[in-house]
């Protein structure tokens, strides 16, 4: 190996270390102390130390007065381009799903503790269900919480279920860790998720998973029960999942 081909490996290694400590960081609600930050990346502490001061410096993260670390303005200006970037690729596949479906399609993505709606195409039907871009959701009671919550490794998942409140929306909502694990494990089989009024009483919404932002976001489509009965929303999943296969290979260029 040349000295050249050597300071490109040191380099990329420095590259994998530092987006590993943002992602940890974008990953994790609150702050992070460095210790926390090695043991999430496994990363040595002076490693840790020594990139999150450089990141610092460049704004990409913050430190607070204890000394504890969340992202800072620079990455949360890179995030909202990133979102408005993902809303106009999205566009495509919502108006898609939109079409085979005929009600209102969303995507969105967990935010560590909750769902957030990123982008929405509205049903063209005068009774229509409508949620705020940039609105925030529960994970327990979503559909699009629950496909994300069954795709996340165990460990994840767990720590998830263990800190947000399992409070009920509605008389049907799942409050019990136990009856929401035994549904996750039905999604995972089942390959995707349905808010059978969980969320909001008239309201059914099926969801399934896209292979962006390691696993993080779905696509759904929401509908008054009248329409959207239990039978709909399972025949709308083939249709579903080939524009959420659609839009991530798009997103990744393929």
């Amino acid at each position: 190996m040349t000295l050249e081909e050597a300071g490109r490996g040191r380099g990329v290694q420095s590259v994998d270390r530092t987006l590993a400590i943002l992602e940890a960081l974008a990953g994790h609600p609150g702050t992070l102390g460095v210790t926390e930050v090695a043991r999430a990346t496994g990363l040595p502490t002076g490693t840790v130390h020594r990139l999150l001061a450089a990141l610092a410096r460049r704004g990409w993260v913050r430190q607070d007065p204890d000394r504890r670390y969340g992202l800072g303005p620079s990455a949360l200006l890179l995030g909202d381009a990133a979102s408005r970037e993902l809303s106009v690729l999205a566009a495509p596949a919502l108006r898609a799903a939109v079409e085979a479906t005929g009600e209102t399609a969303n995507l969105a993505a967990f935010d560590g503790e909750r769902m957030v709606y990123l982008a929405q195409s509205p049903s063209p039907h005068t009774l229509r269900i409508f949620a705020e871009v940039g609105r925030r959701v529960p994970v327990h009671s979503t559909a699009v919480g629950k496909v994300v919550l069954a795709g996340l490794p165990p460990e994840e998942a767990g720590r998830v279920l263990a800190t947000v409140p399992l409070e009920a929306r509605t008389p049907h909502t799942l409050t019990s860790a136990e009856a929401l694990e035994e549904e996750l494990e039905r999604v995972r089989g089942q390959g995707y998720a349905v808010d059978d009024e969980e969320q909001e009483l008239g309201v059914r919404c099926v969801a399934v998973p896209v292979d962006l932002h390691g696993g993080r976001m779905a696509l759904s489509v929401s509908g008054p029960t009248e329409r959207m009965t239990q039978e709909e929303a399972r025949r709308v999943v083939a249709n579903l999942t080939r524009v959420a296969q659609d839009l991530a290979g798009r997103a990744r260029g393929s």
